[in-house]
């Protein structure tokens, strides 16, 4: 073996080496049902959001950072997948007994990280199915799930915090399970003899709203969607859920300091039911939303100070967002109403969950690498669907032609080094609208307008809409009958986004 063949294996080793100690770790923190005025640093007054506004001074503050749709399963679908979720049938909001919906056998967010090395977790909420069917047995290993589609480590729950079943799962296992008392699921019809919120009101500490379906089995004195039996010992309570999170988030952090990682940390809060815990109640004289929301931005926190306590924090690419728009009233009396006290959780933004107007989709985002993204406002045109292309192009990991179809690479937006974002994008609520430079055009829907349950615009007409956003970011003014040309050339392009398959 020549001596030149040597010295070119070590440059080439040490060049690799010299790659892999630049690799930053990744920790995507998500949020639920957080709006777009819901921070101090996005402009709330009634609340502060100090470790927030921390990272948002450090990092990158996008104003035009979006989620996909306006609910929370598509958008955590998009974020996963690369693809927009209107393009598959049965990504809707879930049910907590769903099969999977995110397919095992494409590239995914974690599958990229995975790919190029890195060690791969999520901690928190889940809501994409798990395993291959809704009937599944809950007292043993559920599969397919969060480890089949690239993490090496899970720890979540099966769906969101107000749908059965309670319970914490670690790579695909209930924790805490009982023989003895084996657990059953059904959103069709009540199992077992557990007291439930329409037959046993007495027994809850937490109100539900009408009408809004959470008077099904009662966990922790409150009323869930779905029914439930067996479990006793492996139910959690509302109170625990984050700080459980936050520490098993903390743990895989310590335990992986030594090699590249990503975790998506993936928050409760501020959704309900909205159960902050006892250090928390009280707190933000905003209700139990307000609490939460405090107890959130204490999370972010203590991660930050995890980081910086294991010397990870200038090797650590940190971004935080939210999978849709805020909501007051879904489901539970909470005060989170009565004690809204001037707060706006849209900010200046139109509609909020469920809406096709901007404070569906458009959310806080914020993005933190430190010496290596500048400082600073952005209003690049984002989307969490960009993501996955983002981060394969900075791990020069190369994707399959039919791997996420509508993600484009943001990498320089998201680092602040451009000003560039999207040209195009596709915001997803009850029906499509689209966004190109600062028009934005939604499609005529037969949808109804108004939710009276949650008391939120939805965005729906069956006439065109119109918007000028830099001039009306709060959607006052349709003008689609003074510009009929601009109406045909976005509705045109949307039909032209919806056939082709793609929005590149």
């Amino acid at each position: 073996m020549s001596i030149r063949f040597l010295l070119l294996l070590a440059i080439l080793s040490m060049a690799s080496f010299a790659y892999a100690q630049q690799r930053p770790n990744v920790v995507l923190i998500y949020v639920d049902d957080l709006g777009y005025g819901d921070m101090s640093s996005y402009g709330a007054s009634k609340i502060k959001t100090p470790n927030l506004d921390k990272l948002a001074a450090q990092g990158v503050r996008f104003t035009r950072g979006y989620a996909t749709s306006a609910t929370c399963t598509p958008s955590r679908y998009a974020l996963m997948t690369g693809e927009y979720p209107w393009r598959k049938q049965g990504t809707g909001v879930l049910p907590g007994d769903a099969a999977l919906v995110v397919p095992i056998d494409k590239m995914t967010l974690p599958g990229v990280f995975k790919k190029a090395g890195y060690t791969t977790a999520i901690v928190g909420k889940w809501h994409l199915g798990l395993g291959e069917a809704v009937e599944k047995n809950w007292n043993g290993d559920i599969k397919p799930g969060p480890n089949e589609v690239g993490f090496d480590y899970s720890f979540i729950f099966p769906a969101t915090a107000d749908r059965v079943p309670t319970v914490f799962m670690e790579n695909g296992r209930v924790l805490g399970l009982d023989p003895a008392d084996p657990i059953q699921v059904n959103y069709r019809e009540k199992v077992g003899q557990e007291p439930t919120g329409k037959e046993n009101p007495e027994l809850l500490k937490m109100k539900a709203s009408p009408n809004h379906g959470h008077d099904n089995t009662i966990v922790n004195g409150i009323g869930r969607i779905g029914y439930m039996s067996g479990g006793t010992k492996a139910r959690w309570t509302d109170e625990e859920v984050p700080l459980t999170f936050l520490q098993k988030a903390k743990d895989f952090i310590v335990e992986n300091k030594k090699q590249p990682f990503f975790l998506f940390y993936s928050l409760t809060e501020p959704h309900v039911p909205r159960m902050p815990s006892t250090y928390f109640k009280g707190k933000s004289e905003l209700g139990y939303r307000g609490d939460v929301i405090l107890q959130m931005d204490w999370a972010v926190g203590e991660i930050l100070k995890e980081l910086e306590l294991q010397g990870l924090a200038k090797n650590t690419f940190i971004i935080f967002t939210s999978d849709n728009g805020p909501v007051l009233d879904d489901g539970y009396e909470d005060e989170a109403v009565t004690k809204q006290n001037g707060h706006m959780p849209a900010g200046p933004l139109r509609g909020g969950k469920y809406s096709a107007f901007e404070a569906g989709t458009r959310v806080p985002w914020i993005v933190s690498w430190p010496g290596k993204v500048k400082p600073g406002e952005s209003d690049a045109l984002i989307s969490q669907v960009d993501l996955l292309a983002s981060f394969a192009s900075m791990l020069r990991q190369q994707l399959g032609t039919t791997d996420a179809p509508d993600s484009q690479n943001m990498l320089l937006a998201l680092s602040g080094k451009s000003k560039q974002g999207r040209n195009i994008l596709v915001q997803h609520a009850g029906t499509l609208a689209i966004v190109k430079d600062n028009w934005k055009y939604i499609e005529p829907g037969k949808g109804p307008a108004y939710n009276k349950l949650t008391d939120i615009e939805l965005g729906n007409s069956p006439e065109p809409q119109l918007y000028d956003l830099s001039k009306d970011i709060g959607e006052r003014h349709n003008l689609a009958e003074q510009h009929p040309e601009k109406v045909k050339e976005l509705s045109k392009l949307l039909q032209e986004i919806k056939q082709k398959g793609n929005s590149r």
